[in-house]
């Protein structure tokens, strides 16, 4: 049994309570533990206090408790489960939690930005920043055996969440759809009608369907147990991806892809994901790349 947790960001919110349910669906499938995870960074006060300030702050920390103690009655009892109440704003609590995670689960949602912990541009940030893989919990409860769905492109981001889409897979009895989208450029008409149609689709096309079958090498072997579905697109990735994803469990995608800037800290395919995907998005990070054994 691995000694890390799964690190739920819970701040009451239907969201995290939905984060809650299916990171105790993941701990049940993999034996693992849960933490439960508050970030406690009261606003400021703003203008004149006519109550008492320690009467306040007293109301203030039993509300906080009540909400750990709602997120954790979410989790049965066969699941280990601690909570954590953590002094300081949402990014960096839960990105030093993630640290020591084996996972770190959050709400697409939370909320707000100044009573809440877990809005969006927090989830955002967490996406980027975090050392672990992130999962973004979006969309309805999946289905039994709903298949898992990964991006491909390349990079090493993406060689990352091809072990965990596979992995995913084993471990839920689904199928697993690899999804390459192969360009996301847009040949305007007029000046670039030409270039347009010098280039060579159909090699691009071979090229195409060869890295899949290249990165996907290995792991058909390690898990036999798991039916690949291999979609090859000339199509954006986003599009692409959503579209093929579409009755999807979970959609795995890298943290940042082959096109992405050295200083970007999450791709513009994960960021689609999060804001978009019908269903959980786990982010794999470079790091998590493992070979085939």
């Amino acid at each position: 049994m691995n000694n890390m947790p799964i690190v739920v960001g819970v701040d009451g919110s239907d969201a995290s309570l939905a984060a809650v349910r299916w990171a105790t669906a993941q701990a049940l499938r993999h034996g693992l533990r849960l933490c439960l995870v508050y970030a406690d960074n009261p606003p400021p006060s703003y203008g004149p206090v006519t109550a008492d300030p320690l009467a306040m702050d007293q109301h203030r920390r039993d509300t906080v408790n009540e909400l750990v103690r709602a997120a954790a009655a979410e989790v049965p009892s066969e699941v280990p489960c601690e909570t954590e109440i953590v002094s300081g704003p949402a990014v960096p609590v839960l990105r030093a939690a993630s640290e020591r995670a084996v996972l770190l689960v959050c709400g697409s949602s939370g909320l707000g930005a100044i009573s809440g912990l877990l809005a969006g541009s927090v989830t955002v940030a967490l996406a980027g920043h975090g050392t672990c893989p992130l999962v973004v919990v979006r969309g309805e409860p999946e289905q039994p055996d709903a298949p898992v769905a990964v991006g491909v492109d390349g990079s090493p981001a993406s060689d990352a969440a091809i072990g965990l889409a596979f992995e995913q897979a084993a471990q839920r009895g689904g199928d697993l759809i690899a999804v390459h989208a192969w360009t996301d450029t847009v040949f305007p008409v007029g000046a670039y009608r030409d270039a347009y149609l010098a280039v060579d689709w159909e090699l691009l096309d071979q090229q195409a369907h060869e890295l899949l079958t290249e990165r996907l090498a290995g792991w058909a072997d390690k898990y036999p147990q798991v039916t690949v579905r291999r979609v090859v697109a000339r199509d954006r990735p986003a599009h692409a991806l959503l579209d093929a994803a579409k009755g999807a469990g979970l959609i795995v995608v890298g943290s940042r892809g082959r096109g992405g800037f050295a200083g970007l800290l999450l791709g513009s395919v994960s960021q689609a994901m999060i804001h978009h995907a019908p269903c959980p998005v786990m982010i794999a990070r470079p790091a998590a790349v493992r070979e085939p054994t």
